[in-house]
Protein backbone atom coordinates (compact mmCIF):
# COMPACT_ATOMS: atom_id res chain seq x y z
CA UNK A 1 0.00 0.00 0.00
CA UNK A 2 1.27 3.44 -0.92
CA UNK A 3 -0.02 6.88 0.02
CA UNK A 4 0.10 9.90 -2.28
CA UNK A 5 -0.62 13.48 -1.24
CA UNK A 6 -1.91 15.47 -4.23
CA UNK A 7 -3.43 18.34 -2.22
CA UNK A 8 -0.84 20.79 -3.54
CA UNK A 9 -2.20 20.29 -7.09
CA UNK A 10 -5.63 21.70 -6.14
CA UNK A 11 -8.13 20.82 -8.96
CA UNK A 12 -5.43 19.62 -11.39
CA UNK A 13 -4.61 16.29 -9.76
CA UNK A 14 -6.24 13.81 -12.19
CA UNK A 15 -3.32 13.38 -14.60
CA UNK A 16 -0.82 12.96 -11.77
CA UNK A 17 -3.14 10.52 -9.98
CA UNK A 18 -3.36 8.29 -13.06
CA UNK A 19 0.39 8.51 -13.64
CA UNK A 20 1.05 7.35 -10.08
CA UNK A 21 -1.46 4.51 -10.36
CA UNK A 22 0.07 3.40 -13.66
CA UNK A 23 3.73 3.60 -12.65
CA UNK A 24 3.98 3.41 -8.85
CA UNK A 25 1.38 0.78 -7.97
CA UNK A 26 1.79 -2.93 -8.65
CA UNK A 27 -1.16 -5.06 -9.82
CA UNK A 28 -3.46 -5.92 -6.89
CA UNK A 29 -1.82 -3.20 -4.74
CA UNK A 30 -3.80 -0.47 -2.97
CA UNK A 31 -3.12 3.27 -3.15
CA UNK A 32 -4.39 5.97 -0.83
CA UNK A 33 -4.72 9.30 -2.59
CA UNK A 34 -5.44 12.60 -0.88
CA UNK A 35 -6.66 15.68 -2.71
CA UNK A 36 -8.18 19.02 -1.80
CA UNK A 37 -11.96 19.04 -2.19
CA UNK A 38 -12.25 22.51 -3.69
CA UNK A 39 -15.26 22.15 -5.94
CA UNK A 40 -17.29 19.10 -4.88
CA UNK A 41 -17.48 17.99 -8.52
CA UNK A 42 -13.89 16.73 -8.03
CA UNK A 43 -15.25 13.89 -5.92
CA UNK A 44 -17.50 12.39 -8.59
CA UNK A 45 -15.04 13.18 -11.37
CA UNK A 46 -12.24 11.37 -9.52
CA UNK A 47 -14.44 8.28 -9.18
CA UNK A 48 -15.27 8.40 -12.89
CA UNK A 49 -11.62 8.89 -13.89
CA UNK A 50 -10.54 5.92 -11.77
CA UNK A 51 -13.26 3.67 -13.20
CA UNK A 52 -12.54 4.69 -16.80
CA UNK A 53 -8.82 4.03 -16.28
CA UNK A 54 -9.61 0.46 -15.24
CA UNK A 55 -9.04 0.63 -11.48
CA UNK A 56 -11.33 -0.20 -8.56
CA UNK A 57 -12.39 2.57 -6.19
CA UNK A 58 -12.66 0.85 -2.83
CA UNK A 59 -13.51 3.88 -0.71
CA UNK A 60 -13.99 7.62 -1.02
CA UNK A 61 -14.18 9.56 2.24
CA UNK A 62 -13.90 13.06 3.60
CA UNK A 63 -10.63 13.32 5.51
CA UNK A 64 -11.24 16.72 7.10
CA UNK A 65 -12.94 20.00 6.18
CA UNK A 66 -10.88 20.58 3.02
CA UNK A 67 -9.37 17.22 2.05
CA UNK A 68 -10.71 14.02 0.50
CA UNK A 69 -9.20 10.53 0.51
CA UNK A 70 -9.55 7.84 -2.15
CA UNK A 71 -8.64 4.19 -1.64
CA UNK A 72 -7.94 2.64 -5.04
CA UNK A 73 -6.97 -0.93 -5.89
CA UNK A 74 -5.14 -1.72 -9.10
CA UNK A 75 -7.60 -4.31 -10.35
CA UNK A 76 -10.23 -4.15 -13.06
CA UNK A 77 -13.49 -2.72 -11.68
CA UNK A 78 -16.78 -4.58 -11.80
CA UNK A 79 -19.04 -3.42 -14.65
CA UNK A 80 -21.44 -0.63 -13.71
CA UNK A 81 -25.10 -1.54 -13.51
CA UNK A 82 -27.09 -0.24 -16.46
CA UNK A 83 -30.56 1.11 -15.76
CA UNK A 84 -32.93 0.62 -18.66
CA UNK A 85 -35.11 3.54 -19.74
CA UNK A 86 -38.35 1.68 -19.01
CA UNK A 87 -37.23 0.95 -15.43
CA UNK A 88 -36.54 4.66 -14.80
CA UNK A 89 -40.13 5.63 -15.63
CA UNK A 90 -41.72 3.18 -13.19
Amino acid sequence: MKRFDLRHLKNDFYERMLELLDKQIAPQEVAIIMFEIGDFSNIQKSADVIYEAGYTLMNSIKFNEVDWTLVVKKVKPEPRAVIEESAKDE
